[in-house]
C-alpha cells in the first residue's frame, strides 16, 4: 500500500523537481534495506510505468536504489527539519501553492 500511494500522489516524471521547486533534494526516490523491498519496489515501479505510458505521460525518472547502494551509504547524518515558513506552510496559507500531486495514473498494485 505505501508503494501505491508513493506513485499516485507525486508526479515521477520530474527528474530533480516537484513543481516549480527544483534542485536534487526534490528529487523521486526509493530506498529500500532487503532485496524483498527492491523487488517490491522494482515490481511497482514497471506496473505503473506501464500505466503511465497506456495514459501517454512522460517516463518515470524515480530512482529506485538497490539494497547495496544503501549500505554502502556513510553513517546516517542528522537530520534538519525545513524553515519554519515551510512547517505546515498550507495550514498557514490555504490556497497556497504546492507542487506535489499525481498524474492521474492508477498503480496497478
Amino acid at each position: 500500500k505505501l508503494l501505491k500511494t508513493f506513485w499516485e500522489n507525486h508526479d515521477p516524471t520530474q527528474g530533480y523537481r516537484q513543481g516549480n521547486d527544483v534542485g536534487t533534494q526534490y528529487r523521486s526516490a526509493i530506498i529500500p534495506s532487503t532485496q524483498g523491498q527492491y523487488d517490491a519496489a522494482m515490481l511497482s515501479h514497471d506496473a505503473f510505468a506501464t500505466e503511465m505510458r497506456a495514459l501517454g505521460k512522460g517516463a518515470i525518472t524515480t530512482k529506485v536504489f538497490t539494497p547495496s547502494d544503501t549500505t554502502k551509504a556513510d553513517a546516517p547524518t542528522p537530520f534538519y527539519f525545513a524553515e519554519g515558513y515551510h512547517q505546515g506552510y498550507l495550514e498557514k496559507n490555504p490556497d497556497g501553492y504546492c507542487g506535489l500531486k499525481g498524474t492521474g495514473a492508477v498503480c496497478p498494485i
